[in-house]
């Protein structure tokens, strides 16, 4: 279910401005003076109450055409699996493209797709299948539109509005929780499907006209801009050699598939075994809203003041499986609502530590994209839960997969332990280039490369040990920020003696390069260089690849003069 897949995600929004001062009560609301912020947070609280009503009711008729539980759970699969497949791709585009003009599209998108299931349901052809289909039409809406949304904000409101911004954000979605589904419970009996399918479609387009009251300003660029593709790669390098990324993400991914179990047969119980109405089915994700929203107020702040973040996943993880333990027993539908709110607090305290420590390991250059990737692993795991969970429910029964969910909240606090998020809240990825050591008398053209780094250092024989470490961890900075490869060389004739050396594409991937380095990244380099013991002072040199190789081609320089340069005059 599309409203609670995006809660997975978002909740860490409304508590993760709170530490930033004494006064945040104060300016929570503050970003609502900016007039056009406050016309696009407006038609989202009501279209975030429209989709979760829409889902509701999508829920409804989906059980009343006599759909079996896995279908009911492949609803969950079929709204998250677009941000598993193209998250990714649109936060590039974030990057890249005209965001304004995005959103216009993708809310474009979204009313239609809500639309085509209204005239379906009108002409009386609602199935199962065109159920499915015109929830995975908004699932591809949504995550496309999600991390265009998160990079256009901090260009709304600016950095002093953005901390009520954010707060404001995770408000929105909470209420959209609670509201969402109690209203879409009352107007299934009153108007049917077709009526809520309509109104959401309406939603859309109102958010659709905020978004044209927001004239946005075109900002200038500091470096040439990668391309699409590139970007992607850019995004898959900094994965993979980020070894704290890679453990965010992991946590995700387990995550995406524990609370998955939620959305896939919180339905099937509801519906199945308590066989819940309309507006009972309603308040049942009402309550998982006033129990998420319960815990960011009320939990989450005193929580953070006397546990470390990990240990807050671990005891949220329990929190999970100790609600999935109590679904499997309760037949009694009060008691379920309770039972409800309970997960709801557990899925936002874990959620919210998760995102933090995503925020954490991003640095700002490459955060559209890596914040991408993380909706679209959390996501997937949501896609992948609803067809586990799902299969489970069917062969061997609701209890069995509830059970089976329970366990897994267990085996997820074991790895908690072992993969810890903690070490997040050491790190400083602010920008902090490396200064020049001396400037470049000629200069390439932008596309002109392959470009090499080198720089020869001599390390005294008890520092090797030392040296080698931290030259490790230097080869995996340079490779995430855009080599394409970096090795460390010890001479032969002189073992103290070794040659770092680096390698991008392009010189406009070493002037990347060279902004993209942070300050823990900038303090490595610095360790190293206190290690020197050489005669001379290291000089780092800069050499240009000759491609061509006929003679009248490689004759020809396609160095020149920089600026200002002696080479110039």
């Amino acid at each position: 279910m599309q409203g609670c897949a995006i809660q997975a995600v978002q909740p860490p929004r409304l508590c993760g401005s709170k530490r930033h001062s004494v006064n945040a009560e104060t300016r929570i609301w503050s970003a609502l003076s900016n007039p056009v912020y406050f016309r696009l947070w407006s038609a989202l609280v009501v279209s975030g109450c429209c989709v979760s009503a829409h889902e509701m009711a999508a829920t409804w008729a989906m059980n009343s055409l006599g759909a079996p539980a896995l279908l009911l759970s492949l609803m969950s699969s079929a709204g998250t699996l677009p941000f598993f497949l193209f998250t990714l791709p649109a936060g590039a585009l974030a990057d890249l493209v005209d965001r304004r003009r995005l959103m216009r599209i993708f809310n474009g998108w979204l009313a239609g797709s809500a639309g085509l299931l209204a005239i379906c349901a009108f002409l009386n052809r609602l199935t199962p299948e065109a159920i499915l289909g015109g929830v995975f039409l908004l699932g591809v809406g949504f995550a496309f539109q999600a991390p265009v949304a998160s990079a256009s904000i901090p260009e709304i409101v600016g950095k002093e509005e953005l901390p009520s911004a954010i707060a404001l954000g995770g408000i929105q979605m909470n209420l959209s929780g609670i509201i969402g589904p109690a209203l879409g419970g009352f107007l299934v009996p009153l108007f049917g499907v077709t009526a809520v399918f309509a109104i959401n479609a309406c939603a859309f387009i109102l958010v659709l006209l905020a978004v044209l009251t927001w004239k946005r300003k075109s900002l200038p660029l500091d470096a040439p801009l990668e391309g699409f593709f590139d970007s992607l790669v850019g995004a898959v390098r900094y994965m993979r050699y980020a070894p704290g990324v890679r453990v965010v993400l992991l946590r995700n991914l387990v995550f995406g598939i524990l609370i998955g179990a939620t959305p896939a047969l919180l339905p099937v119980v509801g519906l199945k075994v308590l066989h819940l109405s309309p507006v009972q089915l309603g308040l049942v994700f009402t309550c998982m809203g006033i129990g998420s929203l319960a815990g960011a107020v009320l939990i989450l702040e005193p929580a953070r003041k006397r546990l470390k973040p990990n240990q807050m996943t671990v005891l949220a993880g329990l929190l999970l499986a100790f609600s999935y333990a109590l679904m499997t027993f309760t037949r009694n539908s009060q008691i379920f609502l309770v039972v409800a709110a309970v997960a709801g607090a557990a899925w936002t305290i874990s959620a919210s530590e998760l995102w933090v420590a995503g925020q954490r390991v991003i640095p700002d250059w490459i955060r559209g994209r890596l914040n991408a990737t993380h909706m679209m692993v959390s996501q997937g795991g949501i896609a992948l839960a609803g067809l586990v969970w799902g299969t489970l429910a069917t062969f061997l029964g609701v209890e069995w997969a509830l059970l089976s969910a329970s366990a897994l909240g267990i085996l997820s606090t074991l790895m908690a332990k072992k993969w810890s998020i903690d070490f997040s809240e050491a790190l400083n990825l602010d920008p902090d280039p490396l200064p020049p050591f001396r400037e470049d008398p000629y200069l390439p053209e932008a596309n002109d490369g392959p470009i090499t780094n080198v720089v020869e250092i001599e390390v005294a024989p008890e520092n090797h040990v030392l040296f080698f470490k931290l030259a490790k961890e230097l080869r995996l900075a340079f490779l995430r920020n855009g080599a394409f490869t970096a090795r460390l060389d010890q001479d032969m004739e002189n073992p103290n003696r070794f040659r770092l050396y680096a390698m991008v594409d392009t010189w406009a991937a070493h002037l990347r390069l060279s902004q993209r380095i942070t300050r823990d990244e900038h303090a490595l380099w610095s360790e190293i260089w206190q290690l020197d013991v050489g005669t001379k002072t290291p000089r780092p040199k800069r050499y240009l690849g000759i491609q061509h190789w006929i003679p009248e081609e490689a004759a020809r320089s396609r160095l020149k003069p920089a600026p200002g340069s002696k080479a110039e005059s």
